[in-house]
């Protein structure tokens, strides 16, 4: 079943030199449970394409559909909850709130949701037992090294049960050995049947993936299995 499907979507941006052609007509079907990841040379518009597909930056063409919802037909307030519903954002510079503690930051994304505190609590304290935190969730971000902030980025992402995780190089700042322990904690997620795509420039990722879609100038120019 098609979870996320990308129609002939065009991204183009004006600069002093003149148009500049992010995404040139992208079609891409990930199944629902797949585990995907996006390859490609700085520029190639992997990373546009993500955010495109998380329902952060419009397309100029084409259309996204996700869990066949036009993202896009969308009001902006209607996209934000659509957002904060199906996916969570896993990011290569954590992105944590320095004055908050672990389990405060994982609670950030319950904040507009309908829950109590002390169920946002119970909640976050059950995805960071998951990613191997629940003996750290009071620390603050600096309190812990690049790998448990990653791993306290991951918790924040699914700590509202969205069905899709879009990761940006979420190993890009780790060591080889921590880079693996969070590509099998992502391998596990995908397991419990998260659908991710993540775009990565380290092939030694790849094994943990279910499909590799290499980009360039724009465009998906190779799919593996």
């Amino acid at each position: 079943m098609a979870l996320i499907e990308v129609k002939n979507v065009t991204k183009f941006y004006n600069s002093g030199e003149g148009q500049v052609t992010a995404l040139g007509g992208v079609n891409l079907t990930v199944q629902k449970g797949e585990f995907l990841a996006l390859m490609g040379d700085s520029g190639s518009g992997k990373s546009t394409l993500l955010s495109v597909i998380g329902a952060l930056n419009p397309p100029t063409g084409g259309k996204v559909l996700i869990d066949d919802i036009d993202v896009y037909d969308l009001s902006s307030e209607r996209r934000a909850d659509f957002r904060s519903s199906y996916i969570g954002f896993v990011f290569q510079q954590f992105q944590l709130i320095q004055y908050l503690t672990v389990v405060e930051n994982v609670m950030v994304p319950l904040a507009i949701l309908n829950y109590n505190h002390k169920e946002q609590l119970e909640m976050a304290k059950k995805v960071l037992k998951k990613v191997g935190l629940e003996n750290k969730m009071r620390r603050l971000p600096n309190q812990l090294s690049g790998g448990e902030q990653e791993r306290v980025a991951i918790a924040r992402a699914i700590v509202n049960e969205p069905p899709i995780i879009l990761a940006d190089e979420p190993t890009g700042s780790l060591d080889s050995k921590t880079g693996e322990g969070i590509m099998r904690l992502f391998q596990s997620l995908n397991r419990e049947g998260l659908t991710i795509v993540m775009v990565t420039h380290n092939r030694e990722n790849l094994k943990f993936v279910k499909r590799t879609v290499s980009m360039k100038d724009g465009l998906i120019k190779n799919q593996e299995n």
